[in-house]
């Protein structure tokens, strides 16, 4: 079991160089074959190879940022913006850079939300109300986190942030029925998201950059111990799935237009991955903080 878990980690653990030598050529090598519409077995060997710089760029990315920050630093305008208070802690202070972003999520979510329930009245769409629910409970989950911070700084009151980190568990449950919903739509209806000209190769970049994003948020700040960031960045990692099954969505709906068949199958396959994800997410996050909770309450009578 050792000697897997060494060659594992020899494998899917590379220093920064070797992950930035392989991930970039990857991920050229699958926009082209997307590109060109190539339907030969080499599109199979950039689907795989871009799998594989997904998880080596996804375990390595903590390494990378270490690597790139220290000729960061030394960039004089990043020099010029930590001589600034504002700057400074935006750029030092990964707490309340968090925050930042947590207060700009909420912003976004809660517009994607009210543009896609305007779009489903006027349009009559199931697609996009079920849209502006999932947006919705998304920014349910957020702004309870962001009330939290509001009222106590993060790391000073663990009870209350377990309690809303067991609260967005509860809603992820019922944000599950809304992504359910959205994968039986569009495997039924056959349909996915569609982006006009070069913008899916933008979207495709945006998205692999949020998804690695979130996973080393998610590794990351489960060491920090504050409940309330881990529940941040398990929500930013579900719309980075979601995000994920969207861009999948419009370039099999691009690409592969005469694959009926098969854009149902892997639509199927991948949205159900992604719904039975969130859902043990859900249960994971409501079980610990439970039991946490509950382990507090138990010292707490002890003394």
């Amino acid at each position: 079991m050792e000697r897997l878990k060494q060659f594992l980690k020899k494998l899917f653990c590379l220093p920064p160089l070797p992950t930035v030598l392989i991930a970039i050529p990857s991920f050229v090598f699958v926009f082209v074959m997307l590109g060109t519409g190539d339907k030969s077995p080499l599109s199979y060997v950039a689907y795989a190879l871009s799998a594989y710089a997904l998880v080596i760029t996804s375990t390595g990315i903590e390494g990378m940022i270490e690597a790139a920050k220290n000729g960061w630093e030394e960039m004089p305008l990043i020099k010029k913006i930590r001589n600034t208070s504002l700057g400074n802690k935006l750029l030092g202070d990964v707490v309340f850079r968090s925050e930042v972003t947590l207060h700009g999520g909420l912003a976004m979510n809660l517009l994607y939300a009210a543009l896609n329930l305007y779009s489903g009245v006027r349009y009559q769409s199931a697609w996009f109300v079920a849209l502006a629910f999932y947006y919705l409970l998304l920014s349910v989950m957020r702004g309870l986190l962001v009330g939290q911070v509001h009222r106590t700084p993060i790391g000073e009151n663990i009870p209350a942030e377990l309690r809303s980190y067991r609260t967005c568990g509860i809603v992820l449950l019922f944000m599950n029925q809304a992504l359910v919903g959205i994968v039986v739509y569009i495997v039924n209806q056959n349909r996915g998201f569609c982006y006009s000209g070069v913008l899916i190769y933008a979207m495709a970049a945006y998205t692999f950059y949020i998804t690695i994003a979130a996973i080393a948020g998610v590794v990351k700040f489960r060491k920090q111990g504050s409940p309330l960031l881990s529940a941040a960045k398990a929500i930013s990692l579900t719309a980075a799935l979601v995000s994920m099954l969207s861009l999948e969505t419009a370039m099999l709906a691009q690409f592969g237009e005469d694959q009926s068949q098969f854009r149902r199958m892997m639509t199927g396959a991948s949205g159900g991955a992604v719904c039975v994800f969130v859902l043990g997410l859900a249960v994971y996050m409501i079980i610990r903080s439970s039991r946490q909770l509950k382990n507090r309450r138990f010292y707490n009578s002890e003394t």
